[in-house]
């Protein structure tokens, strides 16, 4: 099989996971959001502890841990990804996984929007179309609801920063996430200490420290480190054998998803201002889509060409 082949297999596995990722999360909604993302934080840095330990990669964490430049970014980068993180938790245990869904599908043409302004990228006409229909989307249904999409705003925010962080360190994906969930571990020890021993809880309806009281729970609380971890190995395996462009559509397989269970599994409310919002925003990340793909194609034709110029 063809290395371009499987690098987008594993790229569309990794977001047919986290796109189903809702129905796990939705199954342990009697657990606060909080407990879960402390638990999500210590099993899956054990988890990825495992897997550098099994590569014989644990030593590359020892110069990053002593570069204190890189572990300002990462920290960074830790606080983002923990907010994204409790925040999508948050969405689908409260009904609210529409709203994620959308904000999945908003976040590529935000990063593009910060790629132009912060990273000084250029952008034709048409992007700058893509980027003003899903910008319209947003306003009319901040109008129509008479309240701002935050969570989906949110989601695709803080998700957006986390890349561009990401992209500012030369570190694999494995190594800078057990970083990151590394920093995040002490506050999540901290909570699970509150909620097992002081009844801590974010939400009075949920019941504190599950982990341990049937073994139902305690395996999905540990198979959060899993679902964490195995996305983000497939992702590390598909960006070094498919382009940038392929990645960037098979990402909205896992909105998609998204979208599709809240609807049709949890049965989440379908507003008329969403049924207008949506169809927008997938119109807007076409048009995106084909502008990259023809971009792409034009330079490796280019590159190709000057290969033949430089060989003749």
């Amino acid at each position: 099989m063809p290395e371009h082949i499987k690098g987008s297999l594993a790229m569309l596995l990794a977001c047919v996971v986290w796109g189903f990722s809702s129905i796990y999360y939705k199954a342990i909604d009697h657990v606060a959001p909080l407990e879960v993302l402390s638990h999500r934080s210590l099993w899956s840095l054990a988890f990825l502890l495992g897997i550098l330990a099994v590569q014989g990669r644990l030593s590359t964490l020892w110069p990053i841990l002593r570069d204190h430049r890189k572990m300002l970014w990462i920290t960074a980068a830790s606080l983002l990804i923990s907010i994204n993180w409790f925040l999508f938790i948050y969405a689908v245990q409260s009904g609210r996984a529409v709203e994620s869904s959308l904000g999945y599908f908003i976040f590529p043409l935000f990063a593009v929007l910060l790629g132009a302004f912060v990273l000084g990228e250029r952008l034709g006409p048409l992007k700058w179309a893509a980027v003003a229909l899903a910008a319209m989307a947003v306003m009319g249904l901040t109008y129509a609801l008479e309240a701002p999409p935050w969570i989906s705003l949110v989601l695709s925010s803080t998700f957006a920063v986390y890349g561009l962080i990401k992209k500012q360190l030369d570190a694999g994906p494995v190594v800078s996430v057990t970083l990151e969930v590394l920093i995040l571990l002490p506050l999540g020890v901290i909570w699970l200490w509150g909620a097992h021993t002081q009844g801590w809880q974010a939400i009075g309806t949920q019941t504190p420290g599950v982990f341990g009281k049937n073994w139902q729970d305690s395996l999905l609380l540990i198979f959060s480190g899993v679902l964490t971890a195995v996305p983000l190995l497939l992702l590390s395996y598909a960006s070094k054998r498919v382009s940038l462009a392929t990645l960037g559509l098979l990402t909205y397989v896992n909105p998609t998803l998204q979208f599709l269970v809240a609807v049709f599994l949890f049965g989440e409310i379908m507003t008329p201002a969403h049924l207008i919002a949506f169809p927008v925003i997938w119109i807007a990340l076409a048009l995106y889509s084909v502008v990259s793909f023809s971009e792409e194609r034009s330079s490796r034709k280019a590159l190709r060409n000057a290969a033949t110029v430089s060989t003749t």
